[in-house]
């Protein structure tokens, strides 16, 4: 079983960037599609982007679209996602969550597809 782990959340100004690595732990992350969630305070947990094991297939939410790009290096067993001008309602938990799939263009934009979630990072974007 593979465990995500998510580093390089903060404090950030609008306009601002921040680069959210996803670690895996445990297993090999190749054979893992991969998402980025988001849940701010008294909101649900929305999709921000995901993207499948081989990298050539990305999806976004409408509301990053043009300003965030998710990547993946799999031989450093890491998924990245670049976020750049940040915006205040960008403020949220940022989770990773991944899935295994033999299929190598499989991707996914429902928190319940995939098996394994990391414990979060923080981002907040201060006006």
């Amino acid at each position: 079983q593979v465990q995500p782990v998510e580093s390089g959340g903060g404090l950030v100004q609008a306009g601002g960037s921040l680069r959210l690595s996803c670690a895996a732990s445990g297993r090999t992350f190749s054979r893992y599609a991969t998402g980025w969630f988001r849940q701010a305070p008294g909101k649900e947990r929305e999709v921000v982007a995901a993207i499948s094991w081989s990298g050539s297939i990305t999806y976004y939410a409408d509301s990053v679209k043009g300003r965030f790009t998710i990547s993946r290096d799999n031989a450093k067993n890491t998924v990245y996602l670049q976020m750049n001008s940040l915006k205040p309602e960008d403020t949220a938990v940022y989770y990773c969550a991944a899935r295994f799939s033999f299929y190598s263009g499989y991707y996914s934009s429902l928190a319940n597809d995939y098996e394994y979630w990391g414990q979060g990072t923080q981002v907040t974007v201060s006006s």
